[in-house]
């Protein structure tokens, strides 16, 4: 990374990033939206979303560190499809749960980004392992112009995160960059920001590997995507995704996405 490019990705840590000056951003389709009358958007229009399947160990603090950041603003929509007390504390919490059959990652988090209707989406992970801290910078970027804001994991080290799966991510975000023909750093982050112009305008079709197409797509669609460097912490509870065959699924969606995109470019 040449001098350039880390003076930016340390003001997109601290969501002070000049759009102007950013070399990697794309203007794309949905770009230069806003809360109407020209105003920013502020916590009352955004939704935080995620899948949930039994994560009664974090769905409490989660759920309250998002209303302590959006001091109670934003909208919290599980879809949830456990067995154990996960969707009655996140209803005592005050989330919207969507029950549904257990169908996987991808299933569950498209779900959970269709179901609301506030302009600007967040996905994260109910597993604790994201810094809702963090939700300020996010919007900011979404106010600045950006189409997309996805959290890089990686960009601080990740020692949290289990190094099979660290070196895991490292190879699908390089495959990604060559597919996609530019460099992207994380590319299986849960936590991302999104216009929901972009959420609708596109046809997702992946399951586990739906993080990766969730960023893939727009890159390779013109959308004016930025990634934010963002703490990751040890997760709370049991990983519901096996390393290896949830591995392997990754590495088959980035590829199917990459040649979809490619394809559709040039016809």
């Amino acid at each position: 990374m040449d001098p350039t490019q880390e003076e930016q990705r340390d003001q997109a840590e601290s969501g002070t990033v000049d759009p102007a000056s950013d070399a990697g951003r794309t203007t794309g389709p949905a770009g230069g939206e806003d809360a109407g009358d020209g105003q920013a958007f502020s916590f009352a229009d955004v939704s935080v979303v995620m899948g949930t399947y039994n994560e009664a160990a974090a769905i409490e603090t989660v759920l309250s560190d998002i209303e302590r950041v959006t001091d109670g603003q934003a909208e919290v929509v599980c879809v949830d499809g456990s067995t154990d007390r996960t969707p009655e504390l996140a209803r005592a919490h005050g989330a919207r749960v969507v029950e549904q059959e257990p169908q996987g990652y991808g299933v569950a988090v498209e779900t959970a980004l269709h179901t609301p209707d506030r302009p600007v989406v967040v996905t994260t992970d109910c597993d604790d392992t994201y810094p809702m801290e963090q939700l300020p910078a996010f919007l900011d970027l979404i106010n600045e112009g950006h189409d997309v804001v996805s959290g890089d994991r990686l960009y601080h080290g990740a020692e949290a995160m289990p190094a099979f799966n660290r070196l895991g991510n490292r190879l699908f975000a390089a495959a990604a960059s060559v597919l996609m023909g530019r460099r992207v750093h994380d590319t299986t982050t849960g936590m991302r920001a999104y216009r929901r112009s972009v959420v609708e305008a596109i046809e997702w079709t992946e399951n586990t590997g739906l993080s990766a197409e969730l960023l893939m797509r727009p890159v390779m669609r013109g959308y004016d995507v930025r990634e934010l460097p963002i703490a990751y912490r040890e997760r709370a509870g049991e990983s519901k995704l096996d390393p290896l065959t949830g591995g392997l699924a990754i590495a088959t969606s980035v590829l199917r996405v990459g040649l979809a995109e490619r394809l559709r470019r040039a016809g």
